[in-house]
């Protein structure tokens, strides 16, 4: 049984910084301007043998529950309530402040555990802050230095015995999976083997409402959401159990477009949101009812498609709509008509705030899931290609007619095909398209990204196809 920290403290102490540190990845964004951390952010976290659940927090600062600042700190409260231990960090250069005083009786409160983190503390500026810590009466702070590695050894020290409690209440031993080898550096699964969670992303312009969304499927207000444009600002990801399987979610910051993207941390963000698409399985791309289909969702789409992942489209704030039934003929009109590339995707109306259509969202994507892993029998797709080349044989190019003599799939996910003709260069991309579509009526992959590939010369299996009838 393991053990969960929480890191607490004034905006830009450095939590996210030791966050960072202790789960060995570059999960959370980290910038000098303060409140970058918005939402709870968990990870798994490893100080030399020791293991543990790891939780980077908002910044707490004073604030009306109705503000921004407010709900972020509500937040960061309930990670508190969650936490087996609170490490509350302040920044030792700037020594004790007021508000660190009112926090520490809210810590005081609420904590079963608090460990004080005087952070920064390398060097002689930090000396009187650290010493400065013991006034707030919770104990013997460490020193640390997040961004440098220092003070971890200390660290150490003082969890070691709370870890060692926590397993003598274990009565089971836990298997421990390491699983570093199946996630890239940024923490985003690279290939996840089918007994892992289907990994979604959801992706949108701001305020589409991708964080109440994600809040619904889970059942609890995990994420920050409110009226404000552009709250999530990096990828946090959210496990969780729908409708009995396993999901791993990403919410993303909206993804505006390139000449509005301007501040350092916002392209931070954009690219946070580019990676959760790259590593996701499937893709739900969020529609705002009131202004679908914009330029920025078009692009934000095709970027999914153009990255092979199966999309669902998911058109929110349906329960604001008057005429549905009107509304619901322009959409999927325009739907075919602007994405093109995506035809036959599932398109759902939902309301995030009511949970209203969730269910059908759920079986969208587990279907779209399950055809972007369609594998077809080389046979099948064999008789499917000669009775193509029969009915609409490919063109003849200065009167040289294109011989295609065999067809296979090389890989799911997004399925792919390559087909071995005799001038691959000079088959037209109107026929390859026609050929696309083609698998798709054919085989039911309506939505999922297929990829054609063509090849010179025979088919490569010929010759060990006759030395089996020689035999």
């Amino acid at each position: 049984m393991s053990f969960t920290l929480a890191i607490v403290g004034r905006p830009n102490v450095g939590k996210s910084t030791l966050f960072n540190r202790l789960v060995g990845k570059k999960l959370a964004l980290v910038d000098d301007q303060p409140g970058v951390t918005r939402d709870l952010r968990e990870g798994a976290a490893r100080l030399a043998d020791l293991r543990f659940t790891v939780i980077d927090t908002a910044g707490l600062e004073q604030a009306t529950d109705e503000s921004l600042q407010g709900r972020m700190r509500a937040l960061t409260e309930r990670a508190v309530d969650m936490a087996d231990v609170c490490l509350f960090m302040i920044d030792a250069r700037q020594g004790v402040t007021p508000d660190d005083l009112v926090f520490a009786e809210i810590l005081r409160k609420r904590a079963d555990r608090v460990i004080v983190a005087a952070n920064k503390a390398e060097g002689k500026a930090g000396e009187a802050g650290f010493y400065e810590a013991f006034s707030l009466g919770l104990g013997e702070p460490v020193q640390l230095s997040a961004e440098h590695g220092e003070g971890m050894e200390d660290l150490y020290q003082i969890l070691m015995p709370i870890s060692d409690s926590f397993e003598e209440k274990s009565f089971e031993p836990e298997t421990n999976i390491d699983i570093s080898d199946e996630v890239d550096e940024e923490g985003f699964a690279a290939v996840i083997p089918d007994d892992r969670p289907l990994q979604i992303a959801v992706v949108g312009r701001p305020n589409a409402g991708k964080s109440t969304l994600i809040n619904q499927i889970i059942g609890e207000e995990r994420l920050l959401t409110g009226p404000e444009a552009g709250i999530t600002r990096d990828s946090i990801s959210v496990n969780t159990n729908w409708e009995g399987r396993d999901f791993r979610i990403f919410d993303t910051a909206g993804m505006r477009k390139k000449a509005k993207v301007q501040e350092k941390l916002e392209k931070l963000s954009v690219s946070d949101g580019l990676r959760a698409v790259k590593f996701a399985e499937v893709v739900v791309v969020l529609l705002d009812v009131q202004v679908p289909f914009e330029q920025q969702d078009l692009r934000i789409a095709d970027l999914a498609e153009r990255e092979g992942r199966a999309v669902v489209l998911a058109v929110n704030k349906w329960d604001l709509e008057t005429e549905k039934q009107i509304k619901l003929k322009d959409l999927r009109e325009r739907f075919g008509r602007l994405l093109p590339q995506l035809r036959g995707a599932p398109m759902v109306m939902v309301s995030a705030l009511t949970g209203k259509g969730i269910d059908r969202l759920y079986n969208a994507i587990t279907q779209a899931h399950e055809v972007w892993n369609t594998r077809i029998s080389t046979a099948r797709l064999n008789r499917w290609l000669r009775l193509q080349l029969e009915q609409h044989p490919p063109p003849a190019p200065s009167g040289r007619r294109i011989k295609m003599r065999y067809m296979t799939q090389v890989k799911t996910r997004p399925p792919t095909f390559v087909v071995f003709t005799s001038v691959p260069d000079k088959v037209p991309e109107s026929y390859k398209r026609f050929l696309v579509n083609g698998l798709r009526e054919a085989f039911d992959m309506p939505g999922t990204p297929i990829r054609l590939f063509l090849r010179g010369g025979d088919n490569p299996y010929a010759a060990k196809a006759a030395k089996r009838r020689i035999h």
